[in-house]
C-alpha cells in the first residue's frame, strides 16, 4: 500500500455520494478539496470529527474548499448519519475500499476483527490537484490536526 506524498498529484477517483451521485475529484480542479477518510459512520469519534467540521464549514467555505467525508460505509447508510447528524457536505461511499487503498488509508484489521475499513486521515488538494497536506492517523480515536489543515488551506489562497 503505497503513501501519498505531499507535492504529488491526487490520484483520481469517482465515488458516489449518500445522495447517489456520482463526484469525481478532477471536477474540483479549480477548488480547494479536503478529504477526510474515517472509519464507520455512527461511531464516536468519527461522529465527533464530522461534527467539529460541520461546525467549521465556513472556514472551509472562505478558503474555497469542498470538503468530502470518505468511509467504505454504504450510501444508504452514509445518508442516514449525514441526515441524523446534518452534515453539510457530501459523504461519499468507498464500498469496494479502491480509493482508501490508493490513498494508504485502510486498516488491514480494525475492531471486532473488521477488515478493510478506511483509517481516519486528511488530505489537502490544491486547486491544480496537488496534495498539501496528507496524514493518516494509525489510531482511530485520534483526530487529524485541523489547525494545521486550516493553515494549508489559508496559505493557498
Amino acid at each position: 500500500m503505497s503513501s501519498i506524498q505531499v507535492g504529488q498529484k491526487a490520484p483520481d477517483f469517482s465515488l458516489y455520494d449518500s445522495d447517489k451521485q456520482k463526484v469525481t475529484l478532477s471536477d474540483y480542479k479549480g477548488r480547494n478539496v479536503l478529504l477526510l477518510f474515517f472509519p464507520q459512520a455512527f461511531t464516536g469519534t468519527c461522529t465527533k470529527e464530522l461534527c467539529s467540521t460541520r461546525d467549521n464549514i465556513a472556514a472551509y467555505n472562505g478558503a474555497n474548499a469542498q470538503v468530502f467525508g470518505i468511509s467504505v460505509d454504504s450510501i444508504f447508510t452514509l445518508a442516514k448519519f449525514k441526515e441524523e447528524q446534518k452534515l453539510n457536505f457530501p459523504l461519499l461511499s468507498d464500498f469496494n475500499k479502491t480509493v482508501s487503498t490508493e490513498y494508504g488509508s485502510l486498516y488491514d484489521s480494525f475492531v471486532f476483527d473488521m477488515k478493510g475499513v478506511s483509517k481516519r486521515s486528511a488530505f489537502v488538494i490544491d486547486k491544480d490537484g496537488l496534495v498539501r497536506y496528507a496524514e493518516v492517523l494509525e489510531t482511530a480515536t485520534d483526530l487529524p490536526d485541523f489547525a494545521a489543515i486550516q493553515n494549508v488551506l489559508k496559505g493557498l489562497n
